[in-house]
């Protein structure tokens, strides 16, 4: 039988405390441990102040090494249960949550690659606002809901990136980068009949993989909606080209990775992600048949309207 009357605080605390100094070594430890996935919250809610070389996010990571360091000691003689806590948080978060060891290493990479690889966005300014030329026929043309086109796009993931690992919030667009490598490796530029504007419908782009501009543009945005994506045609007088939407600042840290780390390593080697960002802070990537990868470098910059296919 216990004897509580001979169990007191003091008591609970030395048998709670490590012998020194192991424990500089586990507060030392747990601090960087806890700040990382704090640093990586705080990093993705704030906003950038652009400083040179990202000496803000030093200098936050700094002072949350110190802030978390006294807190640290000041607990010193319960370190155990600090670091037990910790861990039942990310077993748990591992095991019925959505961020755990994984999403927190995840995370952590992908902040640090695009710290260190800053991509390159360009602010979507409308030019003048002009209809978006033949955008009945271009809409009707964008036959995503065609079994042709379908199946090509389900062709398309089966083919490319099927085994990639982990990720998974992003498995839509990595299947519609997919699908921008399948059109990618296939596309022969071709020319309308002279004198003529001719749009081809997604369905009948597919036999051959051959068309202008706006033919890749249809094909593209027809086979990314096809699989879940969310494309728009962008318009800028003589070119029309596809762009997809990723989500916001955060979001783009994970593809500016998966582009340059996993996906398309090669073909965006020592290169620029570009992307525009819209009025509501939303991220497109550019995915016209001149870039070699998604976010390569656009081929016009002056924009004279967009067409989203929601």
């Amino acid at each position: 039988m216990i004897n509580f009357k001979n169990i007191s605080i003091q008591g609970i605390k030395s048998k709670l405390q490590v012998k020194k100094p192991w424990d500089n070594v586990i507060i030392f430890l747990l601090n960087i441990l806890i700040a990382i996935p704090v640093f990586i919250i705080i990093h993705q809610n704030i906003i950038d102040p652009e400083w040179p070389y990202q000496i803000d996010r030093i200098l936050l990571f700094i002072a949350l090494i110190a802030v978390i360091q006294l807190i640290l000691r000041a607990l010193r003689t319960i370190i155990i249960v600090c670091l037990a806590i910790y861990l039942v948080v990310l077993i748990y978060g591992s095991t019925f949550g959505n961020y755990g060891f994984n999403a927190v290493y995840e995370d952590y990479r992908s902040m640090m690659y695009t710290m260190l690889d800053d991509p390159n966005p360009q602010d979507i300014i409308i030019a003048k606002l002009l209809p978006f030329p033949n955008k009945s026929k271009i809409l009707n043309a964008i036959d995503y809901s065609n079994p042709k086109v379908r199946n090509f796009a389900l062709m398309a993931t089966t083919k490319n990136f099927r085994n990639v690992k982990g990720h998974n919030q992003y498995r839509v667009i990595i299947q519609c980068f997919a699908v921008f490598k399948e059109i990618k490796n296939n596309w022969n530029y071709v020319n309308d009949p002279k004198g003529q504007e001719y749009i081809a419908a997604a369905s009948e782009s597919i036999q051959h993989f051959s068309g202008d501009c706006d033919d890749h543009a249809i094909l593209m945005a027809a086979c990314i909606r096809a699989v879940g994506g969310t494309p728009r045609l962008i318009h800028t007088g003589g070119h029309i080209y596809p762009e997809m939407l990723i989500g916001n600042k955060k979001d783009l840290e994970a593809i500016n990775y998966l582009i340059k780390e996993v996906l398309f390593k090669q073909e965006s080697k020592g290169k620029e992600i570009h992307y525009h960002i819209d009025e509501r802070g939303q991220i497109w990537l550019n995915l016209d048949y001149t870039a070699r990868y998604p976010g390569g470098p656009f081929m016009s910059e002056e924009i004279l309207g967009a067409l989203t296919l929601n």
